[in-house]
């Protein structure tokens, strides 16, 4: 990372706090490492995008529909699920700041290292030694690339390792009244084991037919011992997952539509088409026969925020075999029983919500021959963006913040906005640029005589005078999903 993208990047995360978007988990008492709170823009810009997934998902979609998964389940069905003996990451301790990290992360930083240096021989090499070792399961080969490329602890700074070892990411309770009756079950390490779970449930209750989908937003939890890259890697995370299911020897098909379907829901929110690219899995989980990461180029190198995996029929098979339950769908188009196949599409909210950031995230220099000035602005897509507008009074007297409350009592009913009346309407269009509101209203003495404000534009600055009467119309358009949902 170089200086100028760390600095950004550092940028945007005291901006993130600054503003109340998140903050550190427990920070009165010196937070908790990987845990992330979102504050009262940032859960409002949350819940924003995981409304746009499942409008996009579910909504327009005929053969999809969405459930919500109780975050315990059967212990068994992480044994059948592989998580019990298979959910590991190799990992590696440096013996003298006793911080653990994950082997091929650390490679992955060195090669992002090489490309920013522009030896990319070296990176591309490194990388193909990177994908033969974890093909391989070599665990003494990943600790032989980092002692081989000089790779340090980025605390310590020395080269004192430990062997690279497998540790499994669940975290694991106790459930019963009693120790003596306790169980051992997991927080779910993953959404999707839920949708699994509930095919027969939903494919009955539903009467649905294949191909059709199962969506799901909810929490997992995995055991992160790398705490770094802000809400980039955290041990209580969101995930918005569908299950698609289809007819055995359709899969890779409906796989690459797929594909090009999810690019498009994220190029969508308005971000750079050059910051976003495919890249495929060279070494492909047991269960899969094609997966593709998207991945965007963070200040920090390209790291996946959706994963899309052909996931054949691994899943219900496993669930079928361990529950002695039969899961399968019979098919009246071709007058056969079969257990389908799926394809997944899976994406980490926490990480959804950072591309955002970084996509809008400006600091512009406004300054003219005359006057120094700038500006920090979030360039959130206006569907999006946590407040809709702000309604401001010129000044504090004379009737004014009157007609500015009647129109932000109109507005509210339909959308999140603020009324703010303190200190000079610069500062406060600077506040609002700041947290991303795409448009503000100035009630002036004007509007006290012709019954029109002044429309402020976040991106242009642009002003332009329009009735009050016409607002709900005028906000209503320039916010609504048809703007972000329309062209998908």
């Amino acid at each position: 990372m170089s200086k100028q993208t760390d600095d950004f990047f550092k940028n945007v995360i005291s901006h993130a706090k600054e503003y109340g978007f998140v903050f550190p988990s427990s920070e009165i008492y010196d937070g908790l490492s990987a845990v992330y709170d979102y504050g009262q823009l940032g859960s409002e810009l949350k819940n924003n995008l995981k409304t746009y997934w499942w409008k996009a998902m579910v909504q327009l979609h005929e053969n999809i529909v969405g459930i919500d998964a109780a975050i315990f389940m059967h212990p068994t069905t992480w044994k059948a699920s592989g998580h019990v003996d298979g959910f590991n990451d190799p990992m590696i301790d440096n013996k003298d700041s006793k911080k653990r990290y994950r082997a091929d992360q650390l490679i992955e930083d060195k090669i992002a290292r090489y490309e920013a240096d522009g030896k990319v021989e070296e990176a591309q090499q490194l990388q193909a030694d990177l994908d033969a070792a974890l093909n391989a399961d070599d665990l003494s080969k990943l600790k032989a690339l980092i002692e081989a490329h000089d790779i340090v602890c980025p605390i310590s700074g020395t080269k004192n390792w430990t062997d690279v070892r497998q540790f499994n990411l669940m975290f694991s309770t106790q459930m019963g009244a009693s120790a003596e009756d306790a169980e051992t079950v997991y927080l779910r390490p993953e959404t999707a084991q839920g949708i699994f779970v509930n095919f027969l449930n939903v494919q009955k209750s539903g009467r649905m037919k294949v191909p059709f989908g199962i969506a799901q937003i909810g929490k997992a939890f995995r055991n992160e011992v790398i705490a770094r890259q802000f809400i980039m890697r955290m041990r209580e995370f969101e995930q918005m997952e569908l299950q698609f299911f289809v007819r055995p020897g359709t899969e890779l098909d409906w796989y690459n539509q797929w594909k090009e379907t999810r690019l498009k829901w994220h190029l969508a929110v308005g971000g750079d088409p050059a910051k976003y690219r495919f890249h495929d899995h060279v070494k492909l989980a047991h269960y899969a026969n094609a997966a593709v990461d998207i991945e965007y180029d963070f200040p920090f190198g390209f790291k996946e925020v959706e994963g899309i995996h052909s996931r054949t029929d691994f899943d219900l098979s496993q669930h079928q075999k361990y529950s002695g339950k039969k899961i399968q769908y019979f098919d009246p188009e071709i007058n056969q029983n079969y257990v389908p196949y799926v394809i997944e599409t899976s994406i980490g909210l926490d990480r959804l919500f950072l591309t955002v950031l970084c996509n809008s995230f400006e600091e512009q220099d406004l300054s003219t021959a005359d006057k120094q000035d700038s500006r920090s602005v979030l360039r959130f897509h206006p569907t999006l963006a946590p407040v809709k507008a702000a309604i401001l009074p010129l000044t504090k007297k004379d009737g004014l913040p009157d007609k500015a409350r009647e129109i932000l009592n109109r507005l509210k009913i339909d959308h999140n906005v603020q009324y703010d009346e303190k200190d000079s309407i610069g500062k406060r269009y600077r506040r609002q640029d700041a947290i991303g509101t795409p448009f503000c209203i100035t009630v002036d003495y004007q509007s006290l005589e012709d019954d029109t404000v002044t429309l402020r534009h976040r991106d242009s600055m642009e002003q332009e005078r329009v009735a009050a009467a016409d607002l709900e119309k005028i906000v209503a358009d320039l916010v609504g999903w048809k703007n972000l949902l329309g062209g998908l």
